[in-house]
């Protein structure tokens, strides 16, 4: 890979503080691109975009002269390439191992590209979440190009990696696939497309000791450690190198401990997420477990409200706020009150239609010795974050 191929390009990011699109916007950067961007407010992963000129709030307008790469949500608000197809663009200069899957695929594709770095093949990689180890969510190397790929919008679809990884498949973008045989056939027609291919869910679960805990998490180092095989790893080598990768950012990340109470903050949105987070927290606490959880997609919460209550029902208390920074239009009768009255009746609920109101919530109910996990896509950190601010020290 040329060092330097994206030299000359000036690209505007509309969605810069999005998962995708800050990691795309890193890369590009790194690949010789000058880079700005624009966002509708403040993410957390705009930290990791340190030196990169950003418009908040407003409308997006690409400056004379730039290249506007737009993120799948603003597309109607800006012309410019969609970030499917910078991607891909991405993705056909260099020989590429691609993840999808409907879990797992961040911290699969962030153990993929950890194992190659620690074994001297020197990655590149655009990882939807911030891998702490990696120092970041995109890195330039001349070895292996790592991508997290996207289904929500079938833009994965558009990819041609040598490698393809699907950790495992389920309904969770009901705007997109009409049925979970829907979803499966689109895999297995861009699979079809891919030399060499991992399906996760006809593994068995790794039996090695992981810096990461839960049954989740020895399932994506399965899948990860094939698709390394496939890379060229040995076996051996790649397994001594696994154990120690130490996880993802917002992938049930301890936020701060007051007062006896440990606050984590998760990415986890859908059922089967929730659930198994909410597991692997229950075997670290003898206290109460608290959830919160904010919804995120219109037609999801309408879709699974039942569910999301089923799978919150696995904490003793279980806060949710209003769908907020919703990717998809307002719906009447919608809303997260569905996933409140969902709740067994053994949860304690609370609806808390701010992110503030959760906040607040969480901190007249909580006493030492419980533990909170925040759930969701969009800003759920924030309330971690205050939540942690206003306990007592």
């Amino acid at each position: 890979m040329h060092a330097r191929p994206l030299a000359g390009r000036r690209l505007y990011f509309v969605g810069i503080g999005g998962s995708g699109l800050s990691a795309y916007a890193n890369i590009a950067r790194a690949l010789g691109a000058e880079v700005r961007g624009w966002d509708a407010r403040e993410t957390i992963f705009l930290s990791t975009l340190a030196g990169v000129d950003i418009d908040l709030g407003g409308e997006p307008a690409a400056p004379d002269g730039w290249e506007a790469i737009v993120s799948t949500a603003h597309l109607h608000r800006c012309a410019g390439t969609p970030r499917a197809e910078f991607l891909a663009e991405l993705v056909a200069a260099q020989p590429a191992i691609v993840v999808g899957g409907a879990h797992g695929k961040t911290t699969t594709a962030g153990m993929i590209a950890f194992v190659l770095r620690e074994t001297a093949r020197d990655p590149s990689w655009v990882i939807g979440g911030v891998v702490p180890q990696l120092g970041g969510n995109a890195g330039v190397g001349a070895g292996w190009l790592v991508v997290e790929g996207d289904e929500s919008d079938r833009s994965i679809g558009a990819l041609r990696p040598q490698i393809a990884v699907v950790t495992n498949v389920e309904l969770d973008h009901h705007a997109t696939y009409g049925s979970e045989a829907e979803l499966r056939s689109f895999f297995d027609d861009w699979l079809a497309g891919v030399p060499h291919v991992v399906r996760g869910w006809e593994l068995e679960p790794v039996d090695l000791e992981l810096a990461v805990p839960g049954a989740h998490n020895r399932r994506n180092a399965s899948a990860a450690l094939a698709a390394l095989e496939l890379a060229g790893v040995p076996r051996g080598e790649a397994e001594q190198a696994i154990v120690r990768f130490a996880g993802v950012g917002r992938r049930f990340e301890l936020v701060g401990e007051r007062g006896g109470v440990a606050v984590y903050d998760d990415y986890g949105h859908n059922p089967t997420e929730i659930e198994v987070t909410l597991r692997t927290a229950r075997e670290r606490t003898s206290g109460r477990l608290i959830a919160v959880y904010q919804p995120h997609v219109v037609e999801r919460t309408r879709q699974l409200h039942r569910e999301l209550g089923a799978a919150l029902g696995a904490a003793d208390v279980a806060i949710v706020t209003d769908v907020t920074g919703a990717r998809d239009a307002p719906r009447a009768g919608v809303s997260g009150k569905l996933v409140v009255d969902a709740l067994p009746e053994h949860v304690r609920a609370g609806w808390a239609p701010s992110l503030d109101d959760a906040a607040r919530l969480v901190l007249a109910w909580a006493r030492p010795g419980d533990v909170v996990v925040t759930f969701g896509v969009g800003e759920p950190w924030k309330i971690a974050r205050a939540i942690v601010d206003g306990l007592p020290a």
